[in-house]
């Protein structure tokens, strides 16, 4: 059974950083990533992806705030949020698929799911 456990998550005032962090054994091998989130009472939605020769993409909200990478040594794909505002506030998810891809905005593809760390940002 594979998992993927996220950290990093946690209370910011509007203005401050988060690194989120997702681990996982799969990153042992060649995989495409992405994050979601989901605030309270809206659908999940995609903040930001990267493909198996770390191409980025962005949703236009995060854009210029916030950087996805991918630490093969140490398996693990980070989320680094700065310049966070109140509408940040979801519940944030890894997601991952096992080979090559594009940039992936759609959460279907992705059949490895993180629990979900949250991310509040206060005004």
């Amino acid at each position: 059974q594979v998992h993927l456990v996220e950290s990093g998550g946690g209370s910011v005032q509007a203005g401050g950083s988060l690194r989120l962090s997702c681990a996982a054994s799969i990153f042992s091998q060649t995989y495409c990533a992405g994050w979601f989130r989901q605030a309270a009472g809206k659908q999940r939605e995609w903040v930001s992806s990267i493909t198996h020769n770390s191409k980025t993409g962005y949703t236009d909200s995060v854009k210029g705030r916030f950087t996805i990478s991918k630490d093969n040594a140490k398996n693990t794909l980070y989320l680094q949020m700065n310049n966070l505002k109140p509408e940040d506030t979801a519940l944030y998810y890894c997601a991952a698929l096992v080979g090559g891809c594009g940039i992936i905005s759609s959460p279907s593809p992705y059949n490895y799911w993180g629990q979900g760390t949250q991310v509040t940002v206060s005004s």
